[in-house]
């Protein structure tokens, strides 16, 4: 009886198919057929047993037809032979998930299998156990095997986190609180002084009223704790030394502390103030913000008044820079008029506002304290650290030590400092563009990022995600650093 080895089978390996022939048969042929396609027909000779090999994907079947010696003929059909290599493929949705302890959640959720033969298998998907009881990053593994054998694995994660909804739940309690109280606080505070405003036409007021805005009040208050916290921060002998870079401000902008330590309280201040807004925040949108984010927050808010005092440090600076130029001229005239160099420094305080009549003014104190010449323009060039400064005190020094020709001095001083002046406004000029080409490199990758973030708001959620897409974004911010101080000094020029 004629047969084949192997009646039908679904595999990711080679198959070899044989047919015997009975005794009857004198003469045979056959048509492999692949993927409903038919070959050609193979004609054997005699009783010969065939042996037929599939080696690729595909599925298969074989039709055999066998004659007697007197002619007649007998069709034989194969099972179906399906050679599947192609492992199945499992897509998941979202590859992270978050959950708190002891509560599971629904990792199949968007998580399908298909198979180029077996079609849609999502419901033979194999997952493995998460233990729900502890804290971490766990990971899920799914797996999938399909009739032919082929098996795939892919990975999700998912983040077990504390409970504190009963914390949260307590924290925006104590929010509202918070807010009720300083609605009903400003409420009995307007409320006080419209009645105060009705009864004040009834009585007669003292001349010395010691009442304080609310303001003020709140404003004394916080002076408070800079005074106590900075002399708290003084023990701290690193905290001392970070904050003589902080007296140039002190200095520039008369703050009430000559030492800088109050500067350093005041940036701890706010960063503290950025950290319990950004809790507050958290609370309310009963989402708790993690290490990360309040450890950026807080860095951005210590940071916030370096920032503000460096521009306004930068302004000072620069409002010196443009009014030395006329304070040379107004010494010079006084010099041609027969003034002495403290009645030219008068002039000068009397005749300019701004940040170069107090520096001026400053030298005029302490020429009359008993400071030589000297020593008064070298601490005024040390406060601006400007180079016309540095240029007009050495100048004054040599002048008063070897004697000369003052109003020459001065002259060439002026000529000097303005050729700068004039040089420095058409470098700005013929640079223009160039400084204009800079700032659209600096702020092309942020547009393109808004952009790309606009267009598809979940292009770059993954990375807010993962504990590694938060190293990508802390490397990314210092390359994006990198970038701008690399552009900055290519197209910065010195004079």
């Amino acid at each position: 009886m004629e047969e084949f080895n192997i009646q039908s089978i679904n595999t990711n390996e080679d198959v070899v198919v044989s047919f015997t022939p009975s005794d009857s048969v004198f003469r045979y042929n056959y048509v492999i057929t692949k993927n409903n396609i038919k070959g050609e027909v193979i004609n054997v000779e005699g009783k010969t047993p065939v042996d037929i090999s599939f080696t690729e994907e595909g599925t298969y079947s074989i039709e055999v037809k066998t004659y007697d010696m007197y002619g007649n003929e007998t069709i034989i059909n194969s099972g179906t032979y399906v050679i599947d290599k192609t492992l199945p493929k499992i897509t998941i949705k979202n590859k992270t998930y978050k959950t708190v302890k002891n509560k599971e959640i629904n990792v199949l959720d968007g998580v399908t299998a298909i198979d180029n033969v077996d079609g849609d298998i999502t419901s033979n998907i194999i997952v493995s156990d998460i233990d729900y009881t502890k804290t971490g990053i766990k990971t899920i593994e799914y797996k999938i095997v399909d009739t032919a054998g082929n098996s795939s694995i892919e990975k999700a994660y998912v983040t077990v986190k504390n409970d504190y909804s009963t914390l949260i739940k307590i924290g925006q309690f104590g929010a509202l609180l918070l807010i009720l109280f300083i609605i009903i606080f400003l409420y009995k505070y307007i409320r006080s002084i419209k009645l105060e405003k009705r009864f004040s036409r009834y009585s007669i007021n003292s001349r010395n009223n010691s009442s304080i805005s609310l303001l003020d009040y709140l404003y004394n208050k916080y002076c408070s704790f800079i005074d106590k916290f900075s002399i708290y921060l003084k023990k701290s002998n690193y905290l001392s030394k970070k904050a003589d870079k902080y007296v140039k401000y002190n200095i520039a902008f008369e703050l009430d502390d000559p030492s800088g330590m109050k500067f350093i309280a005041r940036k701890i201040f706010v960063g503290l103030l950025y950290t319990f807004v950004l809790l507050l925040i958290g609370l309310m949108l009963s989402k708790a913000p993690n290490i990360l984010v309040i450890f950026i927050s807080f860095v951005l808010g210590y940071y916030t008044l370096d920032l503000i005092y460096l521009y306004k440090y930068s302004k000072y600076r620069k409002k010196i820079e443009n009014d030395l130029l006329d304070a040379i001229t107004i010494m010079n005239n006084a010099f041609k008029a027969g003034m002495s160099i403290i009645q030219a420094i008068e002039l000068v305080y009397k005749e300019l506002d701004g940040p170069i009549s107090k520096e001026f003014k400053k030298i005029s104190t302490e020429l009359s304290y008993g400071l030589d010449l000297d020593t008064a323009f070298r601490r005024f060039a040390e406060r601006i650290k400007i180079s016309e400064a540095v240029y007009l005190t050495s100048s004054l020094s040599v002048l008063n030590k070897t004697g000369g020709n003052i109003i020459k001095v001065f002259e060439s001083i002026k000529k000097t400092m303005y050729s700068k002046k004039k040089l420095e406004n058409e470098l700005k000029s013929l640079t223009s563009s160039s400084r204009f080409i800079m700032w659209v490199l600096i702020f092309v990758p942020v547009v393109f990022v808004i952009f790309i973030a606009a267009i598809n708001r979940g292009y770059f959620k993954p990375l807010f995600e993962n504990p590694l897409g938060y190293a990508i974004i802390g490397l990314i911010l210092i390359i994006y650093i990198t970038y701008i101080f690399t552009v900055r000094r290519i197209m910065k020029v010195r004079m």
